[in-house]
């Protein structure tokens, strides 16, 4: 049986573990003072080409995107953002909490927000000033919920369009390695050159236990990161064990590597699906996921067999979702394609 349910589901990558096991050695200065924080640190500014930015390790990436939230909105504000954004639908409320703000949703076809639909919200809320939260962010999801991707010149335009109207722009990167591997760009090209403030790094799905980072590269919203770092409940005590992870993946390019192999895994899924009849792609495969119409009797005969795959109706009936991740291998693809075949 294949898992497809969600790169979550994926083992930590044996790199990450042997680094986790190389940091298990003696004593370190607590709370990030330690010499792998500030390699991991270096690391980051490596990848994205970023030379000031600053970069703080936390658990997960819930409150990864809460806590870059906070930096940039205050109560009476918001956060604009797609509305199937996993800040919007998944996160129960946090990036509320964390900033006491509101996120306002927008449409946008295969999951992307245009320049044209973030300046038509901005200028409708302010024409209802004070009465409605000031737009003060803009979350883009990279890739994105429906597996497809922003190019760098989408990336720039919004954060453009954003910039321009007063707001910051945050990117939720929890598969921002599938994203870059997909496009073939640099890192820098999708972030800090295109415009985009803070950074939500994730690495959970891509190999890591449980490490992702806060990547701000505008120096205005890093002055005060620390105390919301601290109160937000995700400064680490022992932040070596965080930091390891993230370095092994940054290390000779290992967390795109990883990207790459989830991304011709669903490629190859993809393909072979596109060839049975009866079943059909619901939007564009760029990243590492599907969204799929699977007729009844062959979700059904799929799950029987033991694979392992979510239902999505809000992609329809009868839809469903498949998320493919480095541990993928191809025998998981052939047998999945095997057990659909009608």
């Amino acid at each position: 049986m294949a898992s497809f349910a969600s790169d979550n589901a994926a083992c930590a990558h044996p790199a990450v573990l042997a680094a986790l096991a190389a940091a298990n050695d003696g004593f370190a200065p607590a709370y990030g003072g330690d010499a792998v924080t500030a390699a991991m640190r270096e690391a980051f500014r490596a990848a994205f080409e970023a030379p000031d930015a600053q970069v703080w390790p936390v658990f997960n990436g819930s409150a990864c995107n809460g806590l870059a939230l906070a930096a940039m909105i205050r109560p009476y504000e918001s956060v604009l953002a797609h509305r199937i954004a996993h800040i919007h639908n998944d996160e129960c409320g946090l990036p509320e909490f964390f900033t006491g703000g509101k996120i306002v949703a927008l449409d946008g076809a295969d999951g992307k927000l245009t320049p044209d639909g973030v300046a038509g919200l901005v200028a409708a809320a302010l024409n209802h000033a004070p009465h409605t939260a000031r737009p003060r962010a803009l979350s883009l999801t990279q890739s994105t919920e429906l597996g497809t991707v922003y190019t760098p010149d989408e990336v720039r335009a919004l954060c453009e369009t954003a910039h321009a109207h007063g707001l910051y722009v945050h990117m939720d990167g929890a598969r921002l390695a599938n994203a870059a591997a997909a496009l073939g760009c640099r890192p820098a090209q999708i972030t800090s050159e295109a415009g985009i403030d803070a950074l939500s790094f994730g690495a959970s799905k891509n190999g890591a236990l449980a490490a992702e980072a806060v990547v701000i590269f505008n120096p205005e919203l890093a002055r005060d990161f620390p105390y919301i770092h601290k109160r937000g409940g995700q400064l680490p005590s022992k932040a070596r064990f965080i930091s390891a992870q993230l370095l092994a993946l940054l290390q000779d390019g290992l967390w795109l590597d990883l990207a790459r192999r989830a991304n011709r895994m669903a490629q190859a899924l993809r393909d072979g699906l596109a060839a049975l009849p009866g079943i059909r792609l619901l939007h564009p495969v760029e990243a590492n996921a599907l969204f799929v119409h699977l007729p009844r009797p062959v979700a059904e005969r799929l799950t029987h067999a033991g694979h392992r795959f979510y239902p999505w109706p809000a992609s329809g009936p009868d839809a469903y979702r498949l998320v493919t991740s480095f541990q993928t291998t191809d025998a998981d693809v052939a047998a999945f394609l095997r057990d659909a075949h009608v």
